[in-house]
């Protein structure tokens, strides 16, 4: 890909021209949260920031010890995983989605207009 950079047809501009960078970053929009790599632990940081998830989290590791098991370790885990799982797989759907939107709008034509 070439890369196109405009400056106006100005004295000032040619000086900035050339002490500006040829690489630039693009015009490109990314509204999304996560990539592939940072999905897991960006999503679970996230969640754990939600006061009832660690109160869950707190009564599964409460309970892996013998003097305060209730309830079998397993089971106290799994309210816990459904939501953490319902929500990643939500939060997965919605960013997936924003994503597609996102290759949309920077692969649409677009118009420069010079003087």
């Amino acid at each position: 890909n070439k890369w196109r950079i405009v400056f106006p047809d100005n004295e000032r501009w040619w000086k900035d021209w050339k002490q500006a960078s040829p690489f630039y970053s693009g015009n490109r929009i990314q509204t999304t949260k996560y990539t592939w790599f940072t999905f897991l632990p960006k999503n679970l940081f996230e969640q754990f920031h939600r006061l009832g998830n660690l109160y869950f989290f707190f009564l599964a590791v409460l309970n892996w010890f013998p003097q305060v098991e209730v309830f079998h370790r397993e089971i106290t885990m799994l309210p816990l995983i459904v939501v953490l799982l319902a929500s990643m797989i939500k939060d997965a759907v919605e960013d997936y989605r924003k994503y597609q939107f996102d290759k949309t709008i920077n692969s649409s034509k677009t118009r420069v207009y010079d003087k």
